[in-house]
């Protein structure tokens, strides 16, 4: 079966960069860098078939000027003639990926259409009016895998367990799922990074770091933060790698990727858990800069975790600082305390680690309350600082708690970086507003 595996272009919705100063601007990311993991864990599940992999935002990374994406996509079509093409999906990415959809359907209705990842898991009645036939929510990588089986033995694919098909206006369950899949454990899937060999430069961060790619320890969120996505997306579960396969994997990525970024929302969620996968990555001589998210309580309480973690090669720890006000981490379902940023900063930049600090800024933050946060971070340096729009992400309890506050419902911008509610200063001055806390940081490295 021939295959094609598509990863659309990011959204280039950005209110704070565009009402951003000059010198602001330097410092705002507008782009994630790394591979698609989800995607590649797709090929690795098929990659016994004729599979390509098409990563648009890597092609205009390294290429601004390549076709756009109905014509790139249109390119691959004619030269691979496809029987299936996939596409994944997040929310400020629905939009060009269903017009990538329709693209394939126009090009030949007989394509099969699978619509995959995240807004697919949280969101797939949104896909009923797209081209997609079928919709595989979840960590549905095997499930892939019986639909192109079942799609070459010419058997009805709507009776693969565990999808949706879209069609009569409506989602059709197929079988109920009879089996668990064990992503974390006994069902892992190695990503097959070879597919995406042609794009590993625009896996740099700045032109600098890297290249870089993703693997995850562990799936899931233990604990309950109500703007984020991965909770709900894991249905409350968490599930932790084996310690031997993670190694495998860490030994078998190609020696051009220098950086590892463990693709966790939180990856110390077992401190005893991640100081024997320390003691396994030293055992080993593994030599990766690694970059990893950590929450500034598990790092407070785990000075010693953080010194070993040194050892293995941590260059750059994610902290997601949220707020330094306990009423709003309280709000937040962010059960912390903002003393313990103070903490966790002096713990990181002790053992040599550089800090990204990211910043939640609510809608209704007015000049005194940019002003206090701009006093509070000038404090409380860090190398890299993140000032991004509290956002109700679709499928979130936050979604849920202020949906009919919601006065634009254009998923383009569900990207952190414009706001989607009401703000209560002038939606310009709001935003030049978070822009101005973007040169808050110490230095000018850049990330």
């Amino acid at each position: 079966m021939k295959i094609l595996l598509i990863n659309p272009p990011r959204s280039n919705e950005n209110g704070i960069f565009h009402y951003a100063s000059a010198d602001a601007k330097k410092f705002i990311h507008q782009k994630l860098i790394g591979p698609p993991l989800g995607l590649l864990t797709v090929a690795g599940a098929v990659r016994d078939h004729d599979v390509t992999v098409l990563d648009m935002k890597a092609e205009y990374d390294l290429h601004p000027h390549a076709p756009p994406p109905g014509e790139l996509t249109r390119q691959y079509l004619e030269k691979i003639n496809p029987d299936l093409v996939g596409v994944t999906f997040i929310a400020s990415e629905f939009n060009g990926g269903a017009a990538i959809l329709k693209t394939v359907k126009t090009y030949n209705h007989n394509i099969l259409t699978i619509a995959g990842g995240l807004h697919a898991t949280l969101c797939p009645e949104d896909f009923i009016s797209t081209a997609a036939d079928i919709i595989c929510p979840g960590e549905s990588a095997k499930i892939f895998r019986e639909i192109v089986s079942a799609k070459q033995e010419n058997k009805d694919v709507e009776a693969v367990a565990g999808i949706l098909i879209n069609k009569h206006n409506q989602l059709v369950p197929g079988k109920p799922l009879t089996t668990r899949y064990y992503s974390a454990g006994q069902d892992f899937i190695v990503p097959d990074r070879s597919f995406i060999k042609k794009w590993i430069q625009a896996y740099k961060i700045r032109g600098k770091i890297g290249p870089i790619t993703y693997i995850f320890t562990s799936l899931g969120c233990p604990y309950n933060c109500s703007f984020c996505s991965i909770r709900p997306q894991y249905k409350g579960k968490f599930y932790q790698r084996e310690i031997k396969s993670i190694i495998d994997e860490m030994q078998s990525i190609d020696p051009e990727y220098n950086v590892i970024r463990f693709a966790d929302a939180n990856t110390v969620v077992n401190p005893g858990f991640i100081h024997q996968l320390c003691d396994r990555i030293l055992e080993e001589n593994i030599k990766k800069e690694l970059v990893i998210d950590i929450r500034v309580d598990t790092v407070a309480a785990h000075p010693d975790l953080i010194e070993k973690l040194a050892q293995c090669g941590l260059q750059v720890v994610i902290c997601g600082f949220e707020s330094y006000r306990y009423d709003e981490l309280k709000k937040y379902n962010k059960d912390t305390r903002p003393e313990l940023i103070e903490k966790a900063i002096n713990i990181l930049q002790a053992n040599g680690i550089k800090i990204r600090g990211n910043y939640v800024i609510p809608p209704y933050y007015k000049e005194d309350d940019f002003k206090a946060m701009a006093d509070y971070s000038n404090s409380h340096k860090v190398v890299y600082a993140g000032y991004t729009i509290l956002t109700p992400m679709p499928g979130t309890v936050y979604y849920n708690q202020v949906k009919e506050q919601i006065i634009d419902y254009d998923l383009n911008k569900y990207n952190f970086f414009n706001s989607v509610l009401k703000t209560t200063l002038p939606l310009e001055e709001f935003y030049k507003n978070v822009s101005d806390l973007w040169l808050i940081k110490e230095g000018t490295d850049t990330i």
